[in-house]
């Protein structure tokens, strides 16, 4: 092997040259540009998983609404807005509906005033409140499908807790989980979990100026009327927020099925009637009689109104939210 024919390593030539490029050289990312590429990146987890587990369950729900699909039978038919014609036409859709209107009405705004009047009690300077605020705020970490066992002991006819008490004073034990007494054992399994209301509150109520007190007290503001003027007010962003949260809550429960005496999907159709809510009605067409193309329909009915609804209470209280915010900060 001649000189020539050696292999030269790490050339130095000017075609080696040409394809170097120094780091003034290099196209550079701007500080925005990866600003957006950091966010996609740290939000894909959620944009993947919302597109799976939200968008294509709810158009494949779309898509079902216009079939006859049971959920199991190869063979189904497209039938169009003809889920829709029946819905609006079914009297135990409607009824279902008032009854859960009727529940949201009541469940909400009691679950606001019992959660706030904990959060009142809890954030005085007392000994052990933080103790206090834990064994409150207990229930509302409890599982739903433990909350109804429970309260379905101890309500059974037979051989629940209430009976028990009641037949003391010498009354005959009541069938609570049966009409008309059933809507308000559902109803006390909502107020049981108040402590996520009083949570939310007492956050609220520590963000409530002193000095605001202070001076109404020394104008003689009694202490109601500071509450009612003062406190309430400042609150009612954290208000709306429980009254949205609290109204789709409560419009998609299914505590009824927990405390229902079968206790099973199965079981729905035998729920009192009291307890027959929109969500009950669903779940029957779903599991109890295989109508999966009907039920898609009314779960994507029961979304519109949802939105709706939601849509005007936000319209409606528009004028009575007061946001604590700097005016510089808007600019």
């Amino acid at each position: 092997m001649t000189v020539d024919q050696i292999p030269v390593t790490g050339s130095t030539g000017p075609a080696a040259r040409a394809d170097r490029t120094t780091p003034a050289q290099r196209p550079r990312i701007s500080m925005t540009a990866r600003r957006h590429r950091a966010f996609y990146l740290f939000t894909s987890p959620w944009i993947i998983g919302f597109l799976l587990l939200t968008v294509v369950p709810m158009a494949y729900a779309l898509w079902l609404s216009f079939t006859t699909y049971d959920g199991i039978s190869p063979h189904w038919s497209y039938v169009g807005f003809g889920n829709y014609t029946e819905l609006f036409s079914d009297p135990q859709t409607w009824n279902s509906l008032g009854r859960t209107g009727l529940f949201a009405l009541t469940s909400v705004p009691l679950s606001i005033i019992a959660g706030l009047g904990l959060a009142v009690l809890v954030n005085r300077p007392v000994k052990a409140r933080g103790l206090f605020r834990t064994l409150l705020y207990l229930p509302a970490v409890v599982p739903p499908v433990g909350v109804g066992l429970t309260f379905k002991a101890l309500f059974d006819q037979n051989s629940g807790a209430a009976n028990g008490v009641i037949t003391l004073f010498g009354f005959d034990a009541l069938g609570w989980l049966a009409d008309p007494y059933a809507r308000y054992v559902l109803l006390m399994s909502v107020l049981w979990a108040a402590g996520n209301v009083m949570i939310i509150s007492l956050a609220g109520l520590q963000d409530v100026p002193r000095e605001l007190h202070e001076a109404a007290r020394i104008d003689g503001a009694s202490a109601w009327r500071t509450f009612r003027s003062i406190t309430v007010p400042l609150l009612s962003p954290v208000l709306l927020f429980q009254t949205v949260t609290g109204v789709i809550a409560s419009v998609q429960t299914i505590m009824p099925l927990l405390l229902s005496p079968d206790g099973t999907t199965a079981g729905v159709t035998a729920l009192p009637q009291s307890n027959y809510l929109y969500m009950m009605h669903v779940f029957s067409q779903y599991f109890a009689l295989g109508r999966y193309g009907y039920a898609s329909a009314l779960l994507w009915v029961l979304f519109v109104l949802i939105l709706i609804v939601t849509g005007l209470i936000f319209r409606f209280t528009s004028g009575v939210v007061f946001y604590n915010v700097d005016p510089e900060a808007k600019k």
